[in-house]
């Protein structure tokens, strides 16, 4: 009956969302609100259906949390279509490298001074917060892979490089707390966990990345073979990445990003032409059709880009609904006193505006496109990946409770907060910048 019971809520709400997404997009809402709050009323705190307590199902929880993560960095990179010299890849490399650092030192600060945690303790809670989230902020990601928008790109590379940019600061928290090896002064931390694992994993995704692209056009567009199974590419060459880099203990996560930019890449040095553009493209209507393109020297590439995404992007939506359903249920699990709420609101309004503003400065980045890059650091699957992570290295239970209430506390708060801003505010910089278009024609 348990079963059934499931089967009929799953069912009902993965319908109501087929029926209801066009107008969701209208509304000051978005989907991960919905499966937040459906994930609670599944929970302790509601029917009781499911418990998934972070500290029993530690482990089982952050495979999970893994596989969503892996997929959406996937995704991200396949977005993301403008060259590495293009001088848009500035600001989210300072966004990931510089920001999240302030990030994690506002952070550590906050937590030894005003949560009473140690430095170790604080300095993880800092980086497991620090990534932002690619997942969940797909409604300010770039619309296209030729998107030059800045706060649309930005945005989505920052989400891309800094769930895996984050990895080393999670290691040196748990190295200050006892967990992990760093060597003395700390030369096996910088050499090990930052150099080599962080250069060795981009490495890593960006060959597999291009090699696996260039055989599938080769073969499809000499050979007329390797048509079709675009989804088994994807997921492919996920898995090829993300177990070599791990194999050679580099950074997975930037591997599987990495894995995905080369793959879109693999359009431009092939010369291949844009799908957009043909008229034929607009659901394929027949197989033969779709062979067609795929075979077609001039189409090969970005056709394969095309499916791949297309694949991933509704891999990526059945992934967000699993792991916010389990987040929302995991809420019944925190302590949330008063200074942790507050804490949380710090963090929003305060840590991420800040450290935006100093990775930032001195950048041509129009006062608007700041203020909103500024608000859009939405926490979320990457931290509770990280959260889980640290769980099942070694921490303490009472040190796991005391780092778990504010980041699902964060998090929740922060899929609250964006998800009813996004719409209004997105629609509002899209006015904004019609309009600056209009005047600058004039």
């Amino acid at each position: 009956m348990r079963f059934a019971v499931w089967y009929l809520i799953v069912g009902a709400l993965l319908i109501l969302m087929a029926l209801s997404g066009t107008a969701l997009r209208r509304l000051p809402l978005s989907t991960s609100m919905l499966y937040l709050a459906a994930g609670y009323a599944l929970g302790p705190a509601g029917w009781g259906l499911i418990f998934p307590d972070p500290l029993v199902y530690s482990r089982m929880l952050e495979k999970v949390a893994e596989i969503a993560v892996l997929i959406s960095l996937f995704t991200v990179g396949l977005k993301l279509g403008l060259p590495l010299r293009d001088r848009n890849w500035r600001l989210p490399i300072r966004l990931a490298v510089l920001s999240m650092m302030l990030s994690i030192l506002l952070v550590t600060l906050a937590g030894m001074f005003w949560l009473g945690l140690s430095l170790g303790a604080a300095a993880l809670l800092g980086a497991i917060l620090a990534p932002t989230d690619p997942v969940l902020a797909s409604d300010v990601q770039v619309l296209q892979a030729g998107d030059r928008d800045q706060l649309r790109f930005s945005l989505t590379g920052e989400g891309g490089l800094n769930d895996g940019v984050a990895f080393p600061f999670v290691m040196l928290g748990l190295g200050l707390i006892g967990q992990h090896e760093l060597g003395a002064f700390g030369w096996r931390w910088l050499v090990i966990d930052v150099a080599w694992s962080i250069s060795g994993g981009l490495l890593i995704g960006g060959v597999m990345g291009a090699l696996v692209g260039r055989l599938v056009v080769y073969l499809r567009s000499q050979h007329q073979e390797s048509v079709g199974y675009d989804e088994f590419l994807a997921l492919g060459l996920i898995g090829l990445s993300y177990g070599l880099s791990l194999i050679c203990h580099c950074y997975g996560f930037l591997a599987v990003f990495a894995a995905g930019l080369a793959l879109q890449r693999v359009q431009e040095r092939s010369g291949s032409k844009d799908l957009s553009s043909q008229k034929q493209t607009t659901g394929f209507q027949n197989k033969q059709t779709q062979e067609a393109f795929a075979t077609d020297a001039a189409y090969a590439s970005a056709y394969m880009v095309k499916e791949v995404l297309g694949f991933n992007e509704q891999l990526e939506r059945v992934a967000e609904v699993g792991i916010v359903l389990i987040v929302g249920a995991m809420l019944d699990y925190i302590q949330f006193p008063i200074r942790c709420s507050v804490f949380a609101l710090f963090f929003l309004l305060l840590v991420r505006p800040l450290s935006v503003w100093g990775g930032l400065a001195g950048s041509n980045v129009a006062r608007d496109q700041r203020a909103l890059i500024s608000w859009f650091g939405i926490r979320g699957i990457g931290s509770i990946y990280y959260l889980l992570y640290s769980i099942n290295h070694g921490l303490s239970p009472a040190l796991a409770k005391e780092i778990t209430s504010p980041t699902l506390g964060i998090v929740a708060i922060s899929i609250v907060l964006h998800g009813i801003s996004v719409t209004p505010l997105m629609s509002l910089y899209s006015r904004r910048k019609g309009w600056r278009a209009i005047r600058r024609k004039q």
